[in-house]
């Protein structure tokens, strides 16, 4: 595979250009849905540098690549996302939580560097949730893919509470003011 080069003043005009050749101004609601898929690995890639349980590395490194193929599906009109990675995220979802105490109150995001940095991504996924929801209500973009980042926030809080869990720091509980 040959990449060709990365300065190509092409965008200089205020355009991104997409897998099929076709070009969108930068501000497009398909180009800012790639933007935050894309922040939300960089943010994925950031949390990986920390000290984390084995399980949890393996599963966020599965992520970064399942992302990987979401922005190329929104780079690609008509591109397909597979619905079998919703049941990965699924028996994610399921493995991670069974050990977790169950929730009786909100919590605050922190505890340690590694469960905050998580919970950063888990906001920027439920913004990549709500870039991307037009796009799939319009049927520019697959409805399989909207699933998928509405499931991974879910997953990404609960490795949040996982990371915490294994680093045996507690959780702040929200108090009502």
């Amino acid at each position: 595979m040959r990449l060709s080069k990365i300065t190509t003043r092409t965008g200089d005009d205020g355009t991104t250009g997409l897998a099929d050749g076709s070009r969108l101004p930068k501000d497009d609601p398909r180009i800012a849905a790639i933007g935050s898929v894309d922040e939300l690995n960089s943010q994925l890639g950031l949390l990986l540098t920390e000290s984390l349980p084995e399980a949890v590395r393996k599963q966020l490194l599965d992520i970064q690549h399942e992302l990987f193929d979401l922005g190329g599906v929104l780079a690609t009109p008509g591109a397909p996302f597979d619905a079998a990675r919703l049941a990965k995220l699924d028996t994610a979802i399921v493995r991670f939580n069974a050990d977790l105490p169950p929730l009786k109150e909100f919590i605050l995001p922190g505890g340690n560097r590694a469960a905050a940095l998580c919970h950063v991504a888990r906001c920027i996924a439920r913004r990549a949730e709500r870039e991307y929801a037009p796009l799939a209500r319009e049927n520019l973009a697959p409805m399989h893919g909207l699933q998928y980042l509405n499931r991974l926030s879910d997953l990404l809080f609960i490795l949040c509470r996982e990371i915490n869990r294994s680093e045996g720091r507690a959780e702040t509980l929200w108090q009502r003011g």
